[in-house]
């Protein structure tokens, strides 16, 4: 079990895990050796996430996510297969946090009177600069 916040935690059995070459650093490997990690996150079949919680990570994981609501993420930062899986793993319980928590509501406000009347003094301010830009009237 990972536990991402005190009450989520993902079992590693519902993650899969695919290592593919890496397109980044590798020096004379990176042909060979298969360092990079796609992993694989099913969040239809996940009945631990709440519902506002889910919607929100698909919202933030964006792209990531796919028709069939399957979260990927790919990690190739590093050269090895640990450092990369480890990141992924990481980045995972980053997103899922991030979901957890829910946004702060906005209060609408009103400008205060003084606020009103600073914003309408200086429109008068700068329509009388203007004004004053004008052609000279010749007597």
């Amino acid at each position: 079990m990972i536990q991402i916040t005190p009450d989520i935690a993902v079992d590693e059995r519902d993650l899969e895990e695919r290592f593919v070459r890496s397109p980044g650093p590798g020096g004379q490997n990176v042909n060979k050796v298969a360092t990079a990690v796609q992993l694989r996150f099913d969040l239809g079949g996940f009945s631990a996430l709440p519902e506002d919680v889910r919607e929100r990570l698909i919202r933030l994981a964006g792209r990531r996510v796919g028709n069939d609501g399957i979260l990927t993420i790919e990690a190739h930062r590093f050269r090895t297969r640990e450092r990369n899986r480890a990141d992924a793993l990481e980045r995972l319980a980053e997103l899922i946090r991030r979901a957890g928590r829910a946004p702060t509501l906005r209060k609408p406000t009103r400008p205060t009177r003084a606020a009103k009347e600073r914003r309408l003094a200086g429109k008068r301010q700068r329509a009388a600069t203007k004004r004053q830009r004008g052609t000279p009237v010749d007597d």
